[in-house]
Protein backbone atom coordinates (compact mmCIF):
# COMPACT_ATOMS: atom_id res chain seq x y z
CA UNK A 1 0.00 0.00 0.00
CA UNK A 2 1.31 3.27 -0.59
CA UNK A 3 2.44 5.90 1.99
CA UNK A 4 -0.01 8.61 2.78
CA UNK A 5 1.81 11.58 3.43
CA UNK A 6 0.98 15.35 5.22
CA UNK A 7 3.22 17.81 4.32
CA UNK A 8 3.47 20.62 6.57
CA UNK A 9 4.82 23.39 5.10
CA UNK A 10 4.60 22.42 1.06
CA UNK A 11 5.37 25.42 -0.66
CA UNK A 12 8.76 26.03 1.66
CA UNK A 13 12.11 24.82 0.02
CA UNK A 14 11.84 21.39 1.36
CA UNK A 15 7.86 21.02 0.79
CA UNK A 16 8.91 21.51 -2.70
CA UNK A 17 11.38 19.52 -2.80
CA UNK A 18 9.18 16.25 -1.12
CA UNK A 19 6.15 16.58 -3.55
CA UNK A 20 9.19 16.12 -7.01
CA UNK A 21 10.44 13.26 -4.65
CA UNK A 22 6.64 11.85 -4.00
CA UNK A 23 5.86 12.62 -7.86
CA UNK A 24 9.33 10.67 -8.67
CA UNK A 25 8.07 7.94 -6.62
CA UNK A 26 4.20 7.96 -7.47
CA UNK A 27 4.09 3.95 -6.73
CA UNK A 28 5.36 4.26 -2.82
CA UNK A 29 3.66 7.48 -1.71
CA UNK A 30 0.92 9.58 -1.95
CA UNK A 31 -0.01 12.98 -0.33
CA UNK A 32 -2.55 13.13 1.47
CA UNK A 33 -2.94 16.61 3.04
CA UNK A 34 -0.92 19.77 2.05
CA UNK A 35 -0.24 23.06 4.02
CA UNK A 36 1.21 26.58 3.70
CA UNK A 37 0.93 29.93 5.41
CA UNK A 38 0.27 32.46 3.19
CA UNK A 39 1.35 31.34 -0.48
CA UNK A 40 -1.99 30.37 -1.44
CA UNK A 41 -1.40 30.71 -5.40
CA UNK A 42 1.30 27.85 -5.02
CA UNK A 43 -0.65 25.33 -2.50
CA UNK A 44 -3.68 25.76 -5.11
CA UNK A 45 -1.31 24.51 -7.82
CA UNK A 46 0.40 21.72 -5.66
CA UNK A 47 -3.20 20.81 -4.81
CA UNK A 48 -4.34 20.41 -8.58
CA UNK A 49 -1.42 18.19 -9.32
CA UNK A 50 -1.55 15.97 -6.55
CA UNK A 51 -5.22 15.83 -5.64
CA UNK A 52 -5.06 15.67 -2.01
CA UNK A 53 -8.08 14.91 0.62
CA UNK A 54 -7.12 18.46 1.90
CA UNK A 55 -5.51 21.45 2.18
CA UNK A 56 -4.99 24.38 4.96
CA UNK A 57 -4.06 27.85 4.45
CA UNK A 58 -2.59 29.01 7.83
CA UNK A 59 -3.26 32.74 7.42
CA UNK A 60 -7.31 33.01 7.60
CA UNK A 61 -7.15 35.99 5.35
CA UNK A 62 -6.70 33.83 2.62
CA UNK A 63 -9.06 31.36 2.61
CA UNK A 64 -11.10 33.02 0.49
CA UNK A 65 -8.72 33.40 -2.39
CA UNK A 66 -8.09 29.18 -1.84
CA UNK A 67 -11.15 28.28 -1.80
CA UNK A 68 -11.76 30.41 -5.33
CA UNK A 69 -8.96 28.67 -6.96
CA UNK A 70 -9.70 25.36 -5.86
CA UNK A 71 -13.46 25.48 -6.67
CA UNK A 72 -14.68 22.27 -8.33
CA UNK A 73 -11.47 20.35 -6.82
CA UNK A 74 -12.25 17.54 -5.32
CA UNK A 75 -10.35 18.69 -2.55
CA UNK A 76 -11.37 20.27 1.33
CA UNK A 77 -9.99 23.57 1.92
CA UNK A 78 -9.57 24.73 5.80
CA UNK A 79 -7.62 27.63 7.25
CA UNK A 80 -5.70 28.37 10.20
CA UNK A 81 -3.36 27.29 12.66
CA UNK A 82 -5.04 24.88 14.39
CA UNK A 83 -6.47 23.51 10.98
CA UNK A 84 -3.07 22.47 10.43
CA UNK A 85 -2.92 20.92 13.46
CA UNK A 86 -5.77 19.02 12.83
CA UNK A 87 -5.09 17.99 9.61
CA UNK A 88 -1.75 16.01 10.99
CA UNK A 89 -3.31 13.73 12.91
CA UNK A 90 -6.28 12.61 10.30
CA UNK A 91 -6.38 8.62 10.63
CA UNK A 92 -5.48 8.39 6.93
CA UNK A 93 -2.35 10.26 7.83
CA UNK A 94 0.76 7.44 7.51
CA UNK A 95 3.95 9.83 7.89
CA UNK A 96 3.92 13.34 8.71
CA UNK A 97 6.76 15.63 6.91
CA UNK A 98 7.55 18.37 9.34
CA UNK A 99 8.54 21.11 7.36
CA UNK A 100 6.94 24.49 8.60
CA UNK A 101 9.63 27.09 9.13
CA UNK A 102 10.31 28.14 12.62
CA UNK A 103 9.18 27.73 16.39
CA UNK A 104 5.24 27.51 14.16
CA UNK A 105 5.85 23.78 13.36
CA UNK A 106 6.12 22.44 17.14
CA UNK A 107 2.28 22.57 18.12
CA UNK A 108 1.49 20.60 14.70
CA UNK A 109 3.98 18.07 15.07
CA UNK A 110 3.51 17.62 19.12
CA UNK A 111 -0.10 16.83 17.96
CA UNK A 112 0.72 14.16 15.14
CA UNK A 113 3.16 12.39 17.59
CA UNK A 114 0.38 12.00 20.32
CA UNK A 115 -1.80 11.03 17.28
CA UNK A 116 0.52 8.04 16.47
CA UNK A 117 1.95 9.52 13.61
CA UNK A 118 6.12 8.85 12.45
CA UNK A 119 7.65 12.09 11.64
CA UNK A 120 10.10 13.16 8.88
CA UNK A 121 11.51 16.02 10.77
CA UNK A 122 12.75 18.90 8.84
CA UNK A 123 12.14 21.29 11.47
CA UNK A 124 14.77 21.82 13.71
CA UNK A 125 13.28 24.22 15.49
CA UNK A 126 10.72 21.87 17.36
CA UNK A 127 13.90 20.11 19.03
CA UNK A 128 15.40 23.14 19.92
CA UNK A 129 12.65 24.78 21.52
CA UNK A 130 11.33 21.66 23.13
CA UNK A 131 13.68 18.75 23.07
CA UNK A 132 13.42 16.88 25.59
CA UNK A 133 9.61 17.12 25.72
CA UNK A 134 9.39 16.01 22.15
CA UNK A 135 11.32 13.26 22.52
CA UNK A 136 9.28 11.60 25.68
CA UNK A 137 6.30 12.18 23.72
CA UNK A 138 7.63 10.01 20.62
CA UNK A 139 8.92 7.24 23.41
CA UNK A 140 5.70 7.34 24.89
CA UNK A 141 3.55 7.12 21.64
CA UNK A 142 5.63 4.61 19.96
CA UNK A 143 6.83 7.18 17.19
CA UNK A 144 9.57 7.49 15.03
CA UNK A 145 11.19 10.76 14.02
CA UNK A 146 13.14 10.32 11.49
CA UNK A 147 15.97 13.23 10.68
CA UNK A 148 15.48 15.50 7.02
CA UNK A 149 18.45 17.45 7.69
CA UNK A 150 21.35 16.34 5.45
CA UNK A 151 23.82 16.87 8.52
CA UNK A 152 20.84 14.88 10.85
CA UNK A 153 20.03 11.90 8.38
CA UNK A 154 24.43 11.37 7.74
CA UNK A 155 24.68 10.76 11.08
CA UNK A 156 21.11 8.65 11.26
CA UNK A 157 22.50 6.84 8.25
CA UNK A 158 26.10 6.08 9.69
CA UNK A 159 24.12 4.46 12.82
CA UNK A 160 22.56 1.89 11.29
CA UNK A 161 23.54 -1.52 12.59
CA UNK A 162 25.33 0.66 15.49
CA UNK A 163 23.41 -0.12 18.22
CA UNK A 164 25.28 -1.96 19.95
CA UNK A 165 28.15 0.22 19.62
CA UNK A 166 29.22 3.39 21.90
CA UNK A 167 29.30 6.97 19.96
CA UNK A 168 32.55 8.88 20.96
CA UNK A 169 31.82 11.90 19.05
CA UNK A 170 29.86 13.32 16.34
CA UNK A 171 31.14 15.36 14.05
CA UNK A 172 28.70 17.96 12.16
CA UNK A 173 29.96 19.55 8.81
CA UNK A 174 28.87 23.20 8.08
CA UNK A 175 30.20 24.75 4.70
CA UNK A 176 31.22 27.81 6.27
CA UNK A 177 28.37 29.79 4.61
CA UNK A 178 29.29 32.81 2.24
CA UNK A 179 30.88 34.73 4.64
CA UNK A 180 33.63 32.30 5.84
CA UNK A 181 36.35 34.40 4.16
CA UNK A 182 35.70 37.64 5.41
CA UNK A 183 36.93 40.18 8.27
CA UNK A 184 35.01 40.75 11.65
CA UNK A 185 35.41 44.27 9.98
CA UNK A 186 33.68 43.21 6.64
CA UNK A 187 30.78 41.25 8.28
CA UNK A 188 29.92 44.82 9.87
CA UNK A 189 28.63 46.31 6.25
CA UNK A 190 27.59 42.52 4.52
CA UNK A 191 24.39 43.22 2.82
CA UNK A 192 20.90 41.10 2.59
CA UNK A 193 21.85 39.95 -1.13
CA UNK A 194 25.11 39.06 0.23
CA UNK A 195 24.23 36.94 2.74
CA UNK A 196 21.28 35.50 0.76
CA UNK A 197 23.73 33.85 -1.48
CA UNK A 198 24.92 30.56 -0.15
CA UNK A 199 27.56 29.21 -1.98
CA UNK A 200 26.25 25.16 -1.97
CA UNK A 201 22.69 25.26 -0.75
CA UNK A 202 19.41 26.22 -2.27
CA UNK A 203 17.50 26.73 0.75
CA UNK A 204 14.79 28.82 1.76
CA UNK A 205 15.55 32.67 3.34
CA UNK A 206 15.51 32.64 6.80
CA UNK A 207 17.45 28.97 6.90
CA UNK A 208 19.87 30.93 4.60
CA UNK A 209 20.25 34.18 7.35
CA UNK A 210 20.77 31.35 9.63
CA UNK A 211 23.66 29.02 7.95
CA UNK A 212 25.38 32.69 7.23
CA UNK A 213 25.88 33.35 10.82
CA UNK A 214 26.14 29.83 11.49
CA UNK A 215 22.95 29.58 13.99
CA UNK A 216 21.80 26.90 11.39
CA UNK A 217 24.73 24.66 12.74
CA UNK A 218 23.96 25.55 16.21
CA UNK A 219 20.44 24.79 16.26
CA UNK A 220 21.75 21.47 14.62
CA UNK A 221 23.74 20.82 17.25
CA UNK A 222 20.46 21.14 19.96
CA UNK A 223 18.69 18.57 17.57
CA UNK A 224 21.43 16.11 17.39
CA UNK A 225 21.82 16.13 21.03
CA UNK A 226 18.19 15.29 21.21
CA UNK A 227 17.88 13.09 18.18
CA UNK A 228 20.87 10.65 18.83
CA UNK A 229 20.77 11.32 22.70
CA UNK A 230 24.03 12.62 23.09
CA UNK A 231 25.74 15.18 25.42
CA UNK A 232 26.66 18.61 23.62
CA UNK A 233 30.23 17.84 24.47
CA UNK A 234 31.03 15.43 22.10
CA UNK A 235 29.16 17.19 19.07
CA UNK A 236 32.06 19.23 17.12
CA UNK A 237 31.22 21.14 14.63
CA UNK A 238 33.73 21.39 11.31
CA UNK A 239 33.49 23.68 8.68
CA UNK A 240 34.29 21.74 5.33
CA UNK A 241 33.59 24.16 2.37
CA UNK A 242 33.16 21.41 -0.18
CA UNK A 243 29.54 20.26 1.23
CA UNK A 244 30.63 16.59 -0.01
CA UNK A 245 30.52 14.73 3.51
CA UNK A 246 27.50 15.50 5.34
CA UNK A 247 28.18 14.26 9.08
CA UNK A 248 30.45 11.67 10.50
CA UNK A 249 30.48 9.33 13.28
CA UNK A 250 33.69 8.25 15.60
CA UNK A 251 33.23 5.19 17.64
CA UNK A 252 35.20 5.02 20.82
CA UNK A 253 37.55 2.02 18.67
CA UNK A 254 38.68 5.55 16.78
CA UNK A 255 36.80 4.35 13.72
CA UNK A 256 35.17 6.99 11.57
CA UNK A 257 32.01 6.56 9.58
CA UNK A 258 30.88 9.02 6.96
CA UNK A 259 28.11 9.57 4.87
CA UNK A 260 29.04 11.73 1.49
CA UNK A 261 26.83 13.11 -1.20
CA UNK A 262 25.80 16.03 -3.55
CA UNK A 263 24.39 18.75 -1.45
CA UNK A 264 20.88 18.02 -2.40
CA UNK A 265 18.33 17.59 0.07
CA UNK A 266 15.95 15.12 -2.05
CA UNK A 267 18.25 12.45 -1.01
CA UNK A 268 17.24 12.94 3.08
CA UNK A 269 14.12 13.54 2.22
CA UNK A 270 13.49 10.22 0.35
CA UNK A 271 15.49 7.81 3.31
CA UNK A 272 12.70 9.24 5.60
CA UNK A 273 10.38 8.77 3.66
CA UNK A 274 11.14 5.28 2.59
CA UNK A 275 13.48 4.01 5.57
CA UNK A 276 14.29 1.28 6.01
CA UNK A 277 14.28 0.98 2.38
CA UNK A 278 16.75 2.79 -0.21
CA UNK A 279 14.77 3.37 -3.36
CA UNK A 280 16.16 3.39 -6.40
CA UNK A 281 16.47 7.12 -7.81
CA UNK A 282 18.13 8.94 -11.04
CA UNK A 283 19.30 11.34 -8.99
CA UNK A 284 23.27 13.14 -10.01
CA UNK A 285 25.73 10.46 -8.07
CA UNK A 286 29.42 11.76 -6.99
CA UNK A 287 31.72 12.03 -9.16
CA UNK A 288 35.15 11.09 -7.32
CA UNK A 289 37.38 12.32 -10.53
CA UNK A 290 36.39 15.79 -9.78
CA UNK A 291 36.78 15.81 -5.98
CA UNK A 292 40.10 17.51 -6.04
CA UNK A 293 40.41 17.71 -2.18
CA UNK A 294 38.31 17.60 1.16
CA UNK A 295 39.47 20.45 3.58
CA UNK A 296 37.99 20.64 7.26
CA UNK A 297 38.91 23.88 9.84
CA UNK A 298 37.26 24.77 12.96
CA UNK A 299 35.05 27.50 13.13
CA UNK A 300 35.78 30.88 14.49
CA UNK A 301 33.34 31.86 17.28
CA UNK A 302 34.72 35.35 17.74
CA UNK A 303 33.49 36.38 14.08
CA UNK A 304 30.59 34.30 14.26
CA UNK A 305 29.08 34.37 17.83
CA UNK A 306 25.80 32.78 17.19
CA UNK A 307 27.10 29.13 17.28
CA UNK A 308 28.71 29.68 20.88
CA UNK A 309 25.14 31.14 21.93
CA UNK A 310 23.45 27.98 20.80
CA UNK A 311 26.06 25.99 22.81
CA UNK A 312 25.84 28.10 25.89
CA UNK A 313 21.69 27.52 25.26
CA UNK A 314 22.06 23.75 25.38
CA UNK A 315 24.03 23.58 28.13
CA UNK A 316 21.79 25.82 29.98
CA UNK A 317 19.02 23.82 29.28
CA UNK A 318 14.94 24.39 30.21
CA UNK A 319 13.31 27.12 28.29
CA UNK A 320 16.98 29.27 27.11
CA UNK A 321 16.74 27.29 23.71
CA UNK A 322 13.10 28.07 23.21
CA UNK A 323 14.26 31.59 23.87
CA UNK A 324 17.50 31.87 21.90
CA UNK A 325 15.37 30.28 18.49
CA UNK A 326 13.00 33.28 19.25
CA UNK A 327 15.33 35.60 19.85
CA UNK A 328 17.11 34.12 16.36
CA UNK A 329 13.91 34.02 14.39
CA UNK A 330 12.96 37.74 15.48
CA UNK A 331 16.11 39.27 14.62
CA UNK A 332 16.61 37.32 11.25
CA UNK A 333 13.36 38.72 9.94
CA UNK A 334 14.20 42.22 11.42
CA UNK A 335 17.45 41.73 9.20
CA UNK A 336 15.65 40.39 6.12
CA UNK A 337 13.59 43.45 6.20
CA UNK A 338 16.44 45.89 6.50
CA UNK A 339 15.65 46.87 9.90
CA UNK A 340 19.28 45.40 11.37
CA UNK A 341 22.05 44.21 10.37
CA UNK A 342 23.85 41.28 10.07
CA UNK A 343 26.16 41.33 13.24
CA UNK A 344 23.06 42.64 15.19
CA UNK A 345 21.69 39.19 14.69
CA UNK A 346 23.93 37.45 17.18
CA UNK A 347 23.98 41.08 19.59
CA UNK A 348 20.30 40.73 19.69
CA UNK A 349 20.10 37.13 20.10
CA UNK A 350 22.66 37.29 22.90
CA UNK A 351 20.69 40.06 24.74
CA UNK A 352 17.53 38.65 24.70
CA UNK A 353 18.68 35.60 26.22
CA UNK A 354 20.14 37.23 29.05
CA UNK A 355 16.80 39.13 29.90
CA UNK A 356 15.00 35.79 29.46
CA UNK A 357 13.50 34.45 32.53
CA UNK A 358 14.99 30.89 33.30
CA UNK A 359 12.40 27.92 33.84
CA UNK A 360 14.16 24.95 34.35
CA UNK A 361 11.35 22.23 33.42
CA UNK A 362 9.07 24.08 31.40
CA UNK A 363 5.88 22.50 30.12
CA UNK A 364 4.38 23.43 26.33
CA UNK A 365 2.72 26.04 27.59
CA UNK A 366 5.68 27.72 29.34
CA UNK A 367 7.73 27.06 26.14
CA UNK A 368 5.10 28.92 23.69
CA UNK A 369 4.89 31.88 26.35
CA UNK A 370 8.24 31.62 26.37
CA UNK A 371 8.48 32.01 22.62
CA UNK A 372 6.17 34.93 22.62
CA UNK A 373 7.27 36.50 25.29
CA UNK A 374 11.30 36.70 23.90
CA UNK A 375 9.79 37.55 20.34
CA UNK A 376 8.00 40.62 21.96
CA UNK A 377 11.33 41.75 23.75
CA UNK A 378 13.95 40.96 20.74
CA UNK A 379 11.63 43.51 18.78
CA UNK A 380 12.06 46.08 21.35
CA UNK A 381 15.65 45.93 21.59
CA UNK A 382 16.32 47.82 18.21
Amino acid sequence: MKKKIAILGSTGSIGVQTLEVIASNNDYFEVETLTAQNNVDLLAQQAEKFQPNSVVIGNKEHYSRLKELLAGQPVKVFAGSDAIAQVAEMPSVDMVMAAMVGFSGLIPSVRAIKAGKNIALANKETLVAAGELIINLAIENNVAILPVDSEHSAIFQCLQGEEMNPIEKIFLTASGGPFLKKTANELLTVTKIEALRHPSWSMGEKITIDSATLMNKGLEVIEARWLFNIPPEKIEVLIHPQSVIHSMVQFTDSSVKAQLGLPDMKTPILYALSYPYRLLTNFPRLDFSKITSLTFEQPDLKRFPSLALAYEALKTGGNMPCAMNAANETAVSLFLNGKTGFMDIPRLVETAMQKTSFIASPTIEQLVETHEETTRQTKLLI
